[in-house]
């Protein structure tokens, strides 16, 4: 059975890369090492683990992945979902069945905006990837009274973003639920209402991380994409192994688009098991306290005072520091040294010319100022 899962896996794997960038085919499948990535930050060892747009059910399978791999027990998980689309619903439900994996993903394929399968579910663990700019996810006129959205700003009908989030923070544990999904990079500085709601999230405290990933991870994208990490508790509790400090009021910005050296078939890129173990310690000793620091170009934890000063941007790049090369450059010595070496060329390229004339004249055809011999 664990064969035939590989195998599946592998031909969903092909499938999503021969599709291309933009193609519709390509949006059903995570590459595994996001995924990978997504379980190792958020430890999905034991509870309900909900996945909204639920795809071909990478996320779940991850998720059972990482329990057996950390010697826990698949039986511990349990696993809810939904898919609008048909055909890739009926794959989800193959690729679990094939694995052995109890699943509930609605008795059919439906909007999880305009018919949500699991209402006043609460979950432990949440890991998805929604479509990137989700349009007409509903009617101008529909879900402005929707409970998912109360205390927030209703979500713009022409951008699904920000109601993948607040549908997601809906379904969440409100002492041990976190999250883990994928948007676009857009995200992080949307204005109008989707500005208002990233406000209200950041003065509510739920944004835990924010990591942008390289370019080339997916394969109907090239755009880089951000991972977030959000929740209903940030106070100091215990966490499987480990004891989690009080964050309330911080928020952890990891910044990785330059961890693209790793290419794998044809362009694309994806983390190795290093890479994800370097971004969980990272992640660990910030959400512990215990050997952070703050490292230029790579991540830095921001205060609310922080986000505030920035206009509630949640971008990385406006709170990591980035280091200026050209700071220590004394540019009077360095183009003294310019000047030496133009000089040097010109005259090596006025004597090659003296050279090229002089050889043309010693065959009888000058051609120098315009004459001839």
């Amino acid at each position: 059975m664990v064969l035939v899962g590989r195998v599946y896996e592998y031909f969903l794997q092909v499938f999503a890369m021969d599709s291309g960038q933009g193609a519709e085919k390509g949006e059903f499948y995570t590459p595994a090492s996001i995924v990978s990535l997504i379980a190792e930050l958020i430890e999905p060892y034991s509870g309900v683990v909900y996945d909204p747009c639920c795809g071909s059910g990478g996320m779940f399978v991850q998720s059972v992945k990482f329990v057996e791999s950390h010697n826990g027990r698949r039986i511990e998980i349990s696993v809810k979902g939904q898919e609008s689309n048909p055909d890739t619903w009926r794959l989800a439900k193959m690729n679990l069945a094939i694995r052995g994996i109890s699943h509930n993903l609605g008795s059919a394929p439906a909007s999880t905006f305009l018919d949500d399968r699991h209402q006043d579910t609460k979950v432990n663990f949440i890991m998805a990837n929604p479509p990137f700019n989700l349009k007409k996810w509903r009617g101008e006129d529909e879900l402005t009274s929707d409970p998912r959205f109360r205390g927030y700003t209703v979500p713009p009908a022409s951008n699904a973003n920000y109601a993948w989030i607040l549908h997601m923070l809906s379904k969440l544990d409100e002492t041990n639920g976190v999250a883990g999904f994928l948007l676009a990079n857009g995200a992080l500085n949307a204005d109008g209402a989707e500005g208002e709601i990233r406000k209200r999230l950041i003065e509510n405290d739920k944004i835990e991380s924010i990591m942008v990933l390289p370019r080339e991870m997916f394969y109907s994208t090239d755009i880089s994409v951000t991972l977030w990490i959000i929740c209903n508790n940030k106070k100091a509790r215990k966490h499987n192994d480990w004891q989690l400090r009080d964050r309330r009021g911080h928020t952890l910005f990891v910044d990785l688009r330059r961890w693209n050296t790793n290419v794998y078939e044809k362009k694309y890129v994806q983390f190795d098991a290093a890479q994800i173990a370097a971004v969980k310690k990272i992640f660990a000793s910030w959400q512990t306290g215990n050997g952070y620091a703050d490292v230029p170009e790579l991540c830095r934890s921001a205060t609310i005072e922080d986000m505030r000063a920035k206009n509630y941007s949640l971008a990385p790049s406006k709170y990591i520091e980035f280091i200026d090369r050209d700071a220590d450059i004394d540019y009077a010595t360095e183009m003294a040294r310019v000047q030496r070496e133009m000089k040097v060329a010109l005259a090596r390229e006025r004597e090659s010319l003296d050279m090229l004339e002089e050889a043309f004249r010693g065959i009888g055809y000058g051609i120098g100022s315009g004459t001839e011999a």
